[in-house]
């Protein structure tokens, strides 16, 4: 074994003990008890999905900002999401924001197929998909949301009332999503789905 590779492996081994120290302290103990997530916690590096900077943080138990305005929610928040939408291995699933990648790293390891796209515009153009997760709060729900979302899918997602960020959980009635507060939960709420400006004279 080479030098680097040694290191490589300190590295890995020492990022496990991260994971697994944060899946104990923070997931476990507020409920998040679903083994097929917990192994998705446990498989996907978080300290990957942040900045070099960032790294010794990344397992913090808090937002961890990663500069341009954009920023990766705390560990619980996305355990939340997941143990609200139960994911199952043949959904397809949307995830919707900025940076969003280590979201869908997670469900990636929970379901079949999944996609994800930037908050501004791109998901109107996706298509379909049995799940849909938004990295972020939403301020105003827009229309557009519902025709990613199949008849009988789900959306998953923070809302922004009164300002306070909420998990909340949508289901289409009607053709339209109707969305149902489920609890407190600490997200960042995405610009893209700020109200838009009204005019005052």
């Amino acid at each position: 074994m080479t030098v680097v590779e040694e290191r490589a492996n300190i590295a890995d081994a020492g990022g496990e003990t991260a994971r697994r120290a944060m899946i104990d302290s923070q997931l476990r103990v507020s409920g998040i008890n679903d083994p097929a997530i917990l192994a998705a916690f446990l498989a996907v590096p978080r300290e990957d999905f942040v900045p070099e900077a960032r790294r010794a943080v990344a397992y913090a138990d808090r937002a961890v900002a990663l500069g341009g305005g954009e920023v990766l929610s705390p560990a619980l928040t996305y355990g939340q999401m997941l143990t609200a939408a139960e994911p199952v291995a043949d959904d397809s699933v949307l995830v919707i924001g900025n940076p969003g990648g280590y979201l869908a790293a997670l469900a990636g390891k929970l379901a079949g197929k999944v996609t994800l796209v930037a908050a501004k515009g791109e998901f109107a153009k996706a298509g379909e998909h049995a799940l849909v997760l938004v990295d972020g709060a939403i301020e105003e729900l827009p229309a557009a949301l519902a025709d990613v979302v199949s008849a009988d899918g789900r959306l998953v997602t923070g809302v922004v009332e009164r300002g306070v960020t909420r998990l909340a959980l949508g289901r289409k009635v009607g053709g339209a999503l109707v969305l149902t507060v489920l609890a407190e939960a600490d997200f960042a709420p995405l610009a893209a789905f700020a109200p838009r400006p009204k005019w005052s004279f």
